[in-house]
């Protein structure tokens, strides 16, 4: 199993490989749910390891995204991805939210042009809400080239959609890799492991405060970090159970 942390800056991918991850997903603005790093954070991060997979998302809110986004995403895929980023994490839905966007899929996936394209937790609103079935949905992602899947089930957090994870990550059959991510802690290693995923996904946030004073624009003292710390005992956690 792999373990995959959420960083939103540089300084993240540092903790994170200090903590022993495998793979870093780099945002930005993880208080709005992440959004598409910028080019310069990609060229750094890339520089310092570990395998840095970026999240392409135009903004915040739901998941149904308009032509001029669409158009936006493929061009931060091609962007990022030639700034030294290893993959990344898409997702679009059709606008009543109760189907994968397949046409935004398609074009997302080719303008990775064979990289790794990974479906984000969009596709919870699918399993959650609508009830699709787990053994549907992964047939339909790996037929649109789609190597993998981040999700908690469809449940608010990834403990609590094991059913749906273990339905997942046997319909998968190593076709595509099952990520659980949603509410991740290191003492939730053993479950998820024993829903038969590939790979455990979780932000280790701690929260840091800025030394200089809050600015009248909107700015705040303080802000979110990843916790070395809490990467290495979830590494530990997945250890343990070699």
């Amino acid at each position: 199993m792999r373990l995959e942390i959420t960083v939103q800056d540089v300084e993240g991918v540092r903790a994170a490989q200090t903590g022993g991850a495998d793979r870093v997903e780099l945002c930005q603005a993880l208080a709005l749910g992440g959004l598409t790093p910028s080019s310069g954070a990609t060229q750094l991060a890339a520089l310092v390891g570990p395998e840095v997979h970026v999240l392409v998302r135009p903004r915040e809110g739901g998941f149904a995204c308009t032509a001029t986004e669409i158009s936006v995403m493929v061009r931060d895929v091609e962007a990022l991805l030639d700034a030294g980023a290893a993959g990344v994490v898409v997702g679009a839905l059709t606008a009543d939210g109760d189907a994968l966007d397949r046409h935004a899929m398609k074009a997302l996936v080719r303008a990775a042009e064979g990289h790794p394209v990974a479906v984000h937790r969009c596709v919870d609103v699918l399993l959650g809400i609508f009830r699709r079935d787990p053994a549907a949905l992964v047939d339909e992602l790996a037929g649109l080239g789609v190597s993998r899947m981040l999700t908690s089930g469809g449940a608010p957090r990834a403990l609590e959609g094991l059913a749906v994870l273990t339905a997942l990550a046997e319909a998968a059959e190593g076709r595509i890799e099952i990520t659980a991510g949603g509410g991740v802690r290191p003492e939730h290693v053993p479950a998820l492991a024993g829903a038969g995923v590939d790979a455990i996904h979780l932000s280790a946030r701690a929260e840091a405060t800025d030394a200089g004073p809050a600015g009248p624009g909107g700015g705040h003292d303080a802000y979110a970090t990843t916790d070395a710390a809490l990467v290495a005992a979830a590494r530990s956690a997945l250890d343990a159970l070699a």
